[in-house]
């Protein structure tokens, strides 16, 4: 074959012709017809596609059991929020990035108890319900949680600092589908800069922070499940989020509570943070 820019295209789209898997198949050319296209477009010199080799190296070479550098290049590029909508639930509550930090299995807690291990000063209650898509409670669903601090560090990052799991929790809703849990309001952070994807963003001129937070997964039988997000309100970088993922439906109000009457009402002894948050999952296989 003479390999010219043309032909080497047909080639090696040519060449995944007997791929058993027909989405395989299917992803290998059509990857490769849009690696091709770049590199027609942006025609590379030789240095240049070696510092692109040199880059994605890095990233391989940056992840561990406790970071994921490739899920934190997805997200700077803005792919996790894409692949996250295209394959949301139109019948549930939206979705939003997995993030980097879900590295360890949360532990199993009691409705009722808290995730902060570390005695922040004003303690928050998160409060909620688990629904199906005609807004029926479904019981016995489960919400992994997990967050940072209030100094914008996950437990896996402060390994001297943090006991493990500080942040984190894993419960199963009551009868009526509510679950309730303890905590402390989340800082905004800045995602890791110590590696090639802080070094990209350095470069382009970008800022690394994420607003205030706190994850979710919730699943239940029968039903799709959906990570999320509870973003702060009032919290910095709330229009300008580093990974793309905050939508407007999954803003909420931190309230301050400091009456005595809000105390009894919620089982709390002193001023506190009250946040809400329902969430709706849809039937695999669509709404019944």
């Amino acid at each position: 074959m003479d390999f010219n820019e043309t032909a080497a295209l047909d080639a090696v789209v040519a060449s995944f012709e007997g791929t058993s898997d027909p989405r395989l198949k299917e992803i290998l050319q059509v990857t490769t017809r849009h690696l091709h296209a770049l590199v027609r477009e942006l025609r590379p010199t030789q240095t240049e596609w070696q510092q692109a080799i040199d880059f994605l190296t890095a990233v391989g070479h940056t992840c561990d059991d406790t970071r994921q550098e490739f899920v934190l290049l997805s997200d700077v590029f803005g792919v996790s929020m894409l692949v996250e909508t295209i394959n949301g639930d139109e019948h549930g509550t939206e979705g939003t990035v997995l993030g980097p930090f879900h590295m360890t299995e949360s532990p199993r807690r009691e409705l009722g108890g808290s995730i902060d291990l570390m005695g922040g000063s004003t303690p928050c209650l998160v409060t909620g319900a688990v629904v199906d898509d005609a807004g029926r409670p479904l019981a016995g669903a489960t919400i992994d949680i997990w967050q940072c601090s209030v100094d914008g560090f996950y437990d896996v990052q402060e390994p001297e600092k943090q006991p493990p799991g500080n942040g984190r929790g894993l419960f199963t809703t009551d009868e009526q589908g509510r679950f309730w849990f303890r905590t402390v309001v989340p800082s905004h952070y800045p995602i890791p800069t110590d590696g090639p994807v802080g070094d990209l963003l350095g470069a382009s001129g970008r800022h690394p922070f994420r607003p205030a937070h706190i994850h979710v997964i919730a699943e239940a039988a029968g039903y799709r499940p959906v990570t999320t997000h509870l973003f702060v309100a009032d919290s910095a970088y709330i229009d300008s989020d580093a990974v793309f993922a905050v939508k407007k439906s999954l803003i909420v109000d931190f309230t301050e509570i400091d009456d005595p009457a809000g105390f009894e009402h919620y089982g709390m002894t002193g001023p506190f943070r009250h946040a809400h948050f329902d969430i709706r999952l849809g039937r695999e296989g669509g709404p019944q």
